[in-house]
């Protein structure tokens, strides 16, 4: 049977978890998970009553503390909720502080959790740490830090999804509507490489304090990549600049995306701009100005919403659609491995906020 085609159960999870037997063989119990709609197609770590309270006991989330409610079930999560799903995703005690922290940031309402969860385009959090906990809980944030191998990343990642599904109840073809989705939809889970950054961490540019671990989600809707010159600061800024403009990801914010945009910036890249006395602000300010399209080279339709949106928002209109609204809404995170290769991530255009959280427990 297709999940689709699955009733639509709306108890609360942990009355559709209780009615799931754990005993038996691995495979049994992940197939009674899988048919019960808990899991996302991977396999599953059983969430035992051991598993759980051990993840509790290390995590330092109990079990009986409460979230903001998620869309599109407004149902608000416990840490027990919270704590059952990262056993499911494969977390360790360790990773649950960072997986608390994502749940509230995606439930802050400038998030847009219910357009996120329920609409046709592919639309996913992506999830940025940064802080001391990166270290401490071992997240990868060099080489291949959106890929494979690490348990800390993959399964932080995975264990919001499910909580989103699970306890958010969005369902593909029920609730969950997107045309395609894409992989990001099982885990979306990045670090900052602060140790090789010439700059500030993002949570310190957004006025948090440098001790502080936080999390930031963005409403993303894929990546592309970007191979930046290293001739001249103003030539690596026009390369990313042109990769930014995506006329299919023009939204109803007066802007490309969701009034924000993301840029995954190397190491080197991020090096070689400061080596010749650029910062975030100046890139920042560089990709705002570079990045936009003129009227002229637009739709009727893409003109008319932006036109209407920009004036509802009281945002002057250029007669030009950019990537964002303001040049610091051009968000940029320095992450990865060795190589000149940035990552461009637009924003659903829908509308949507990045949200920046603290962890309660570091």
């Amino acid at each position: 049977m297709t999940q689709a085609r699955r009733r639509f159960d709306t108890r609360p999870f942990r009355e559709r978890l209780a009615d799931v037997s754990l005993e038996g063989g691995y495979d049994e119990v992940n197939a009674r998970l899988h048919e019960a709609g808990l899991g996302d197609g991977l396999p599953l770590v059983p969430p035992t009553d051991e598993r759980i309270a051990a993840i509790l006991a290390g995590g330092g989330v109990p079990a009986y503390s409460q979230f903001p409610m998620l869309a599109p079930g407004r149902v608000p999560p416990t840490g027990w909720d919270l704590a059952a799903n990262a056993v499911l995703a494969g977390c360790a005690p360790e990773h649950l502080a960072v997986v608390a922290a994502t749940v509230e940031a995606v439930a802050d309402p400038d998030f847009n959790l219910t357009g996120i969860q329920a609409t046709t385009g592919a639309a996913t959090p992506l999830v940025i740490v940064g802080g001391p906990v990166v270290a401490r809980i071992g997240m990868n944030a060099g080489a291949n830090s959106l890929g494979q191998g690490s348990r800390a990343n993959a399964t932080i990642g995975r264990a919001l999804r499910l909580v989103l599904q699970n306890v958010g109840l969005a369902v593909p073809g029920l609730s969950d509507m997107a045309t395609h989705g894409q992989p990001g939809k099982y885990s979306w889970c990045v670090a900052e490489n602060e140790a090789e950054s010439p700059w500030p961490p993002l949570r310190v540019a957004l006025g948090l304090p440098a001790a502080a671990s936080a999390v930031t989600v963005v409403g993303a809707v894929g990546n592309v990549e970007v191979v930046l010159p290293a001739t001249s600061p103003e030539d690596l800024a026009h390369t990313l600049a042109g990769s930014m403009t995506i006329e299919g990801n023009a939204g109803g914010e007066g802007t490309f995306g969701g009034g924000e945009a993301l840029v995954l910036l190397p190491p080197e890249s991020a090096a070689f701009l400061d080596s010749h006395g650029w910062d975030r602000r100046r890139l920042q300010r560089e990709l705002f100005a570079r990045a936009g399209v003129s009227y002229e080279e637009l739709t009727p339709a893409i003109v008319e919403r932006a036109i209407v949106r920009r004036r509802e928002l009281g945002l002057p209109d250029e007669g030009v659609l950019r990537v964002a609204r303001t040049p610091e809404d051009v968000l940029i995170v320095v992450t990865g491995g060795v190589g000149t290769k940035a990552t461009f991530v637009p924003t659903w255009p829908g509308g949507t906020r990045a949200i920046t959280v603290t962890l309660r427990s570091t």
